[in-house]
């Protein structure tokens, strides 16, 4: 669509789902500048952000601004499908990437499509494809399992069902929180599974991590700073986990073989690496 001044982004009546910069703010597109310079009303996540962007970007808001996050979204969505309804544009954008992708709007797009309200998209940055796409790790077949669980007994319970998953998988995660959870998904996954950590991404301090699951642990034992998008290979079918021979360890350790040993004796029977048998023997060894 041309961003001709004489041609709007958005028709009347629809709503427009807008991606914004993950980072660097000169990946916004014309499009969007001219849409929220065009919006009769603008959803944003947080509306100080959205000001400090279109000050960023030099431009001015003329439309009405409305807070759209995860604790009002639900009471929002009737305003938002009226008000187009009644003939003007409203325009959906999140503090970061494409809105509905981890953010707000799935409701009020399932809504609309439902009293056939036109809705369509504004295409740009996306923390999960740029994430993916410099991992490295195959992209033919991937899932996108959104931020991981804060409590350890679902966050434990998520991975178990995801063990076994062939695709890429990619994942949010708070900076406080990536530790445990790597260490959570090399008891589980096996500490040898590759994964690339990507922090800050698009921004000056972007940085991309890459080893396997133990090798990101040891990276991140001191702590992380920034936004975090983290990409993990999928199962291979043909590869032995440690996870897999963990209760022979443990049989062995109870039936009186020092633990190491044990981890010995099922990496010579294996070819599994004896300390990341040991490792897992350990999580796993009841308290």
């Amino acid at each position: 669509m041309s961003t001709d001044e004489n041609q709007p982004v958005q028709r009347s009546g629809s709503i427009l789902l807008a991606a914004t910069p993950i980072g660097d703010t000169d990946d916004a597109s014309p499009r969007l500048i001219h849409a929220l310079a065009e919006a009769d009303l603008v959803a944003a996540e947080d509306t100080r952000r959205l000001l400090k962007l279109a000050s960023r970007l030099g431009i001015r808001i003329n439309g009405e601004i409305k807070s759209f996050h995860e604790h009002n979204e639900r009471d929002r969505v009737e305003e938002l499908l009226h008000r187009a309804e009644d003939g003007e544009r409203v325009l959906v954008v999140s503090d970061a990437g494409m809105p509905t992708i981890s953010d707000p709007g799935y409701r009020v797009v399932s809504e609309a499509a439902k009293r056939g309200v036109p809705v369509s998209a504004l295409p740009g940055p996306s923390a999960v494809l740029t994430a993916l796409s410099v991992s490295g790790l195959p992209t033919d077949r991937f899932c996108f399992e959104g931020f991981i669980n804060r409590k350890e007994g679902d966050r434990r319970r998520h991975l178990e069902e995801l063990k076994e998953e062939r695709r890429t998988m990619v994942f949010f995660e708070s900076a406080k929180r990536i530790h445990e959870s790597l260490t959570d998904m090399a008891n589980i996954f096996g500490g040898g599974r590759q994964a690339v950590l990507c922090r800050e991404l698009t921004k000056t301090h972007e940085e991309i991590i890459r080893g396997d699951l133990n090798h990101l642990i040891y990276e991140t034992r001191d702590g992380v700073l920034g936004e975090l998008t983290l990409v993990v290979a999928g199962a291979d079918p043909s590869e032995k986990n440690a996870e897999d021979y963990v209760a022979r360890v443990l049989q062995l350790a109870n039936d009186g073989m020092k633990l190491k040993e044990a981890a010995k004796l099922v990496s010579e029977e294996t070819g599994i690496r004896k300390n990341e048998l040991y490792r897992a023997a350990i999580a796993r060894k009841p308290e």
